[in-house]
């Protein structure tokens, strides 16, 4: 569970304090329950962002290496995560990025001209000088994701509980758009510590999910959204007409 030990000033005692998305553990207070967490109240190049007005750019390719897997599917707490093995990876500008999870918010953390999806994943990766790179698929209400099917009615749906599942593979090269045109800018992880630095690719193109699919999710867990934070001035880039 992502809690931390808190010590109150008043009544001398210590409290395990866990980060979430309700009232009393949510984006508003992240930065009151640890010091860790200073950067979600006082960072100013935080994610997600609104996705807006970006500017054209001829940006280098990504160039994917991921390998297909067993799926080791976990309940966070806080969101569902899917822990990658070690080989897989992508190469932005000559370095490379190992993929080690993705994860799924609902609704979307990051909006477009203002309008939230029904669901973003998050495909965390980090380069071998620890940079963090992470690539977020819009998800939108539509077909049957085959994709997921195969795997979706293992959502492990009690806090702490994984899912080994042997007879499913997954490459999730398969899971993104066939278009990999992205937005780019420099933000933060979107859940507590919000470490900055975070190099965020976001696809252009949603991929589709189905109703029921999307209900699924959301009956386990709903609402894991952060807000989105001021843009601070940083520059956000597309190469959508590039490679369109």
């Amino acid at each position: 569970m992502n809690c931390r030990k808190k010590t109150k000033q008043i009544v001398q005692y210590t409290e395990t304090v866990c980060w979430g998305y309700e009232t009393e553990n949510g984006p508003d207070v992240w930065e009151q329950l640890s010091p860790e967490y200073g950067l979600c109240g006082t960072g100013i190049h935080q994610s997600p962002i609104d996705l807006v007005s970006p500017t054209p750019t001829e940006l280098p390719a990504l160039t994917f290496n991921y390998q297909s897997t067993r799926l080791n599917i976990r309940n966070t707490g806080n969101t569902i995560e899917v822990v990658y093995p070690e080989g897989s990876w992508v190469e932005i500008d000559d370095t490379k990025y190992h993929l080690l999870q993705f994860h799924f918010h609902a609704p979307s953390e990051h909006t477009v001209s203002g309008n939230l999806y029904d669901m973003e994943m998050h495909l965390v990766h980090k380069s071998e000088d620890n940079t963090l790179a992470v690539i977020g698929v819009l998800i939108e209400n539509g077909r049957t994701n085959p994709e997921f099917a195969a795997f979706w009615q293992y959502l492990p749906s009690i806090p702490g509980e994984s899912e080994e599942i042997k007879d499913v593979t997954l490459n999730v090269l398969d899971v993104l758009p066939s278009a990999k045109s992205t937005y780019r800018y420099t933000g933060s992880l979107t859940t507590p510590p919000c470490s900055e630095g975070v190099k965020w690719f976001i696809m252009t193109t949603p991929i589709e999910m189905s109703e029921a699919q999307i209900a699924a999710f959301k009956a386990i867990l709903h609402d894991n959204n952060r807000p989105v934070q001021p843009l601070n001035g940083r520059e956000l880039l597309t190469d959508a007409e590039a490679n369109g």
